[in-house]
């Protein structure tokens, strides 16, 4: 993977992770690091599994693979949060 590849994925894991985290209700006791590795984690995957659904490369916007990544980030959130607070 080049520098341009981490680049962009760094991005788009932010933007999947806030969005993720938006979707979730409540507070999230998770660190903005956290929020971005589920986003790279859950945009990584939304994407493989868009494109095993055929879904992946479409003409314009990918709204499917979008709400896939989005919804793994708002489970991985979830998860990473009640975790958290079952340690405490």
């Amino acid at each position: 993977m080049e520098i341009d590849g981490i680049i962009s994925a760094i991005v788009i894991g932010i933007v999947i992770g806030v969005l993720g985290r938006l979707v979730v209700p409540g507070r999230q006791r998770i660190g903005v690091l956290w929020t971005i590795l589920v986003g790279i984690v859950a945009a990584l995957i939304g994407s493989a599994i868009a494109g095993a659904f055929g879904v992946a490369d479409t003409k314009g916007v990918d709204w499917v693979e979008w709400l896939i990544q989005i919804g793994l980030a708002a489970l991985g959130v979830t998860a990473l949060d009640r975790s958290k607070t079952r340690h405490r």
